[in-house]
């Protein structure tokens, strides 16, 4: 998805609702505390967001290397922090991924890499879960993936139902994980 404005005319936009924000919740935008909080949080919000200029297919394509190898590969407990799209407050995570290759192998700092491009997007966890999914078995085309992510919702712990203690798990299975025995040597390798 291509943006529309250059770097830095984003971030001078991003700056100037975010002044409009801050004082519309009743703070004084020229207090010192909150001189530099727009251009701060604006360039948050664009780092948190930079998701939308990367393309995970590429990222993997990048480092995909012919191997036999036909075991699982497991990469766990990734650190996922994206925002939700409903609130725009952070959920925060792990993610495990696993895949049985088909002839290709892929280079483990690229998995970690793709959670990032799909976690720094307005999100929900049920849908990055399978994004991360569906791109790995495009581009890969092993005999199967699975991935699960487990989180915490800021939107669940500051606001609404206020359950601090609550964390949410999605999964996405394909191919050889759709069976019992895989998906439980899988899950069992998460413990």
């Amino acid at each position: 998805m291509e943006d529309p404005l250059n770097p830095q005319d984003k971030i001078d936009e991003l700056k100037s609702r975010y002044k409009d924000i801050i004082s519309l919740s009743g703070e004084d935008i020229q207090r010192e505390g909150l001189i530099k909080t727009p251009e701060r949080a604006a360039k948050a919000l664009d780092f948190l967001t930079s998701g939308y200029s990367l393309d995970a297919r590429e990222i993997i394509m990048s480092a995909m290397f012919r191997e036999s190898y036909n075991e699982m590969v497991i990469v766990k407990d990734i650190e996922v922090y994206s925002l939700c799209e409903h609130h725009m407050l952070p959920f925060y995570g792990k993610a495990h991924i696993a895949y049985i290759p088909n002839g290709y192998i892929v280079g483990l700092s690229k998995l970690p890499r793709v959670v990032d491009v799909f976690a720094r997007r307005l999100q929900v966890q049920e849908r990055l879960t399978q994004e991360i999914l569906d791109v790995i078995d495009d581009t890969l085309k092993p005999h199967g993936v699975a991935v699960v992510i487990e989180a915490a919702h800021m939107c669940m712990m500051m606001r609404g139902v206020q359950k601090q203690n609550s964390t949410t798990t999605t999964s996405a299975f394909t191919g050889e994980f759709k069976k019992v025995e895989t998906r439980n040597e899988f899950l069992q390798l998460l413990k």
